[in-house]
């Protein structure tokens, strides 16, 4: 049973957030601040954390910074900012994913549920990556969920692979930002497309990929990104 850890400091959050995960199959651990919570993921890492940006103590960027340390765990933060700038922010920062409140509890659990899919390699009904796919210097292993460049491994977050895998599955076919977050994500729906460029900026730089003349990713301008057929 995986354990998602939340933490916030609002208890009817905590609550309404546990009984919705806990309906859902997941075991759930609470932290009502940011030290509670660091040491409460030391003690027992968790396989998820909602985190809030807004926290006694550690404040959630900071939390979610010294997780990023040590750890590639999945984490959703939640925030009552509006901005796309705070949104940016907060995907730069390491975290995985966002959900601005007032949230839907069940858009939560679907978050979770999507994100933990892709730690375990799960891939939606749209098909599963199997085989080792090199492109290249590029080399991607759905099984281990490895990246390497000419034979350099390099360390992605569970969504950068997600959207490289994806990609990279289709090499030369155009993914606009909905159809990636589609296929990597397993829905669009509840997700602003615009933190997909944030990810894939990411990706370039951890690919030491130059946007301007791209080995790897292209950007396909007003409609979204592609692997190279060729890449190099």
């Amino acid at each position: 049973m995986p354990t998602v850890l939340v933490i916030d400091d609002e208890a009817n959050i905590r609550d309404l957030v546990g009984v919705y995960l806990t309906s859902a199959g997941f075991e759930v651990a609470t932290a009502a601040d940011g030290n509670a919570g660091l040491q409460a993921f030391n003690d027992r890492p968790a396989d998820l954390v909602v985190l809030d940006i807004m926290l006694p103590g550690l404040t959630g960027p900071e939390l979610l910074a010294k997780l990023r340390e040590t750890s590639d765990v999945p984490v959703i933060m939640l925030t009552a900012r509006e901005s796309d700038l705070d949104k940016v922010t907060l995907l730069e920062g390491g975290a995985d994913d966002y959900v601005t409140k007032p949230f839907s509890p069940p858009e939560l659990v679907a978050r979770v549920r999507a994100l933990l899919r892709r730690r375990d390699g799960a891939r939606p009904a749209a098909g599963k990556l199997s085989a080792r796919i090199v492109l290249g210097g590029l080399e991607i292993d759905p099984a281990t969920r490895e990246v390497t460049v000419d034979g350099a491994p390099v360390v992605l977050t569970a969504r950068e692979f997600d959207f490289v895998a994806a990609m990279a599955e289709e090499p030369g076919v155009v993914f606009s930002r909905e159809r990636l977050l589609e296929r990597a994500v397993g829905y669009a729906e509840f997700v602003d497309s615009r933190g997909v460029d944030v990810h894939v900026r990411h990706i370039r730089e951890k690919l030491g990929d130059d946007a301007a003349d791209p080995r790897f990713i292209e950007t396909v301008r007003g409609v979204g990104y592609r692997v190279r057929k060729d890449a190099r």
